[in-house]
């Protein structure tokens, strides 16, 4: 029990030593998720930050994954992209809801909104030497309008589309739809750093942003 005590006690130093080390100036602590990302049944950490810094629509966010080798903490990687900014919200303040990791799958909860709401999660997979985003699913639309689902393979490429119409008169019928899309390339790196990726569904004419 000593023993395990003081292991216990050395890991939480080595890594309070690395958190100091690789968190931006001025920054704070948003969330601590520790699990196996890369396969190697060696927990990362992942350390989601609120940074001083400032742009549009508030402070950024910066999520950092740790990785520990031969007894040291390193950034596997890190990005500014990935968390929307603390104003993204809307009416409803900050968008930042979690980040679970989930049979080595990195998820990323946000959401926002006034009446009209929305929320999604992006699940990224770590391949390819990088986090590559491999899945998305969405939610959005008001009470006694409308409201979207979404659900999108990235590894696949199958999207489906769902709208449930509750007012017929103004948005007509509700829909369904189900494609494939390929080809999109879309990791930590670059996932909100570039203009809204739209995506027009065939039958249905609907659109659907990432």
């Amino acid at each position: 029990m000593k023993t395990v005590f003081c292991l216990t006690l050395m890991f939480l130093s080595t890594f309070s030593f690395a958190q100091k080390e690789f968190q931006p100036e001025g920054s704070t602590i948003m969330e601590t998720v520790d699990g196996d990302l890369d396969g190697d049944q060696i927990p990362e950490k992942v350390i989601v930050y609120n940074t001083k810094d400032t742009a549009e629509y508030g402070n950024i966010r910066e999520i950092q994954i740790l990785k520990k080798n031969n007894g040291k903490w390193a950034i596997l990687e890190k990005s500014r992209n990935a968390v929307l900014k603390s104003g993204d919200g809307g009416m409803m303040g900050d968008p930042y809801q979690q980040t679970e990791i989930r049979k080595g799958i990195l998820m990323i909860t946000q959401a926002g909104g006034s009446s009209w709401k929305w929320g999604y999660t992006d699940k990224y997979r770590f391949q390819n030497g990088r986090f590559e985003l491999i899945g998305y699913s969405s939610s959005g639309g008001k009470p006694e309008e409308y409201w979207t689902d979404i659900d999108f393979n990235l590894s696949t490429g199958q999207l489906t589309f769902e709208k449930e119409v509750e007012n017929t008169k103004e948005y007509g019928k509700s829909q369904k739809e189900t494609l494939i899309k390929k080809g999109l390339k879309i990791n930590l790196q670059n996932r909100n750093q570039e203009k809204r990726r739209e995506i027009l569904l065939p039958k249905t004419k609907e659109k659907v942003y990432l």
